[in-house]
């Protein structure tokens, strides 16, 4: 067993006044700690997402009428409530969940030697990406499920999976200045599908705030628009982030690009497909539940699959080391 050492009155005034830099001073977690600190909080950022989209789908949205209480007087569903009330309850202990990750990928980044600044700052990022979004489902509930506010609370959702995402590609990536190893043109190509990414995912939210899941089983306001004429506008964004993937995997195996790029663009291909399968036949069955919260989920991993790709264009090697060129067709790996 490990002996756990003895704490005198300056290191417990050290640990209260700075809790993060005195676990820093006597803990270096592993490379590979760190990644699975990050990758946690991956993970659950994207978990957040689909017990949110139960919560809707269930007709939950208004389970805990009020915030930051459940009911008037009680933090926790009263007997007097339904399973809605414990589906909402238990979306919202899965913040603290959230939260939990979130703090461990903070406390390895802050440990690691030697300490990289903007991992931590990534990690505080998230943090208050989680708090910020925290207060906002309280808004949406205050506010009946409005569905501008509901739109918001995904997109900031979406935000957080993006800073987590990143968090987690940079564990595995040393601090040099990125070394691109593309030319412009694809770089360019790459940011056109991560703007029809992001558009797709906005016109997601309109269809969702304007068809029949509300999110509650009572009467709740809808954005005035014919959701299905935006559904169809939203097949049309798809097919257009479709044609750019196809696209940058052609232009990439045309210029002999590294492996890299080239799997990335493969996986978010494939992504993709059943992303577009799923979309057709909820559209076609009437959007059953569970092919919604598919679709949710999907939606997800379609954005962490964009960002892999935008991400996978340059490396970040060790400070301090003198690299070839990527241009001369050596590339060089990442941390393990």
């Amino acid at each position: 067993m490990v002996r756990v050492p003895k704490l005198n009155p300056a290191d417990a005034a050290a640990a209260v006044r700075n809790p993060l830099a005195f676990i820093a001073e006597r803990w270096t977690p592993s490379p590979r700690t760190v990644q699975r600190a990050a990758l946690a909080a991956l993970v659950m950022s994207v978990v957040i997402v689909i017990t949110g989209g139960a919560v809707r789908l269930t007709g939950s949205g208004l389970g805990c009428p009020t915030w930051p209480e459940c009911t008037d007087g009680s933090l926790t569903p009263t007997t007097a409530l339904s399973y809605h009330s414990a589906i909402e309850f238990g979306n919202r202990m899965l913040t603290y969940v959230l939260c939990a990750a979130v703090g461990w990928a903070i406390i390895a980044a802050r440990s690691e030697k030697p300490y990289r600044r903007s991992l931590t700052r990534l990690g505080w990022t998230q943090f208050w990406l989680v708090m910020g979004n925290a207060i906002l489902g309280g808004i949406v509930v205050l506010v009946g499920l409005n569905p501008y506010t509901v739109a918001a609370h995904f997109l900031l959702a979406t935000a957080l999976t993006t800073v987590a995402a990143v968090m987690w590609q940079r564990t595995r990536e040393g601090d040099a200045a990125p070394r691109p190893l593309v030319g412009k043109a694809v770089q360019q190509l790459v940011w056109f599908l991560v703007v029809a990414s992001l558009l797709l995912i906005a016109a997601g939210t309109v269809v969702t705030g304007a068809g029949p899941h509300a999110g509650d089983t009572s009467e709740v306001k809808r954005i005035p628009i014919d959701w299905e004429t935006v559904a169809k506008l939203h097949a049309v964004l798809a097919w257009i982030v479709v044609t750019l993937t196809f696209a940058l995997w052609f232009v990439l195996k045309a210029v002999d690009a590294p492996k890299g790029p080239l799997a990335r663009t493969r996986d978010l291909f494939l992504i993709l497909l059943g992303q577009g399968v799923i979309g057709y036949v909820q559209y076609f069955t009437h959007l059953p539940e569970l092919l919604v919260g598919l679709h949710m989920f999907g939606s997800c991993l379609v954005w962490i699959g964009v960002l892999r790709v935008l991400l996978s264009l340059r490396e970040r090697p060790e400070a301090g080391l003198d690299l070839p060129d990527a241009s001369a067709g050596v590339t060089v790996g990442t941390r393990a």
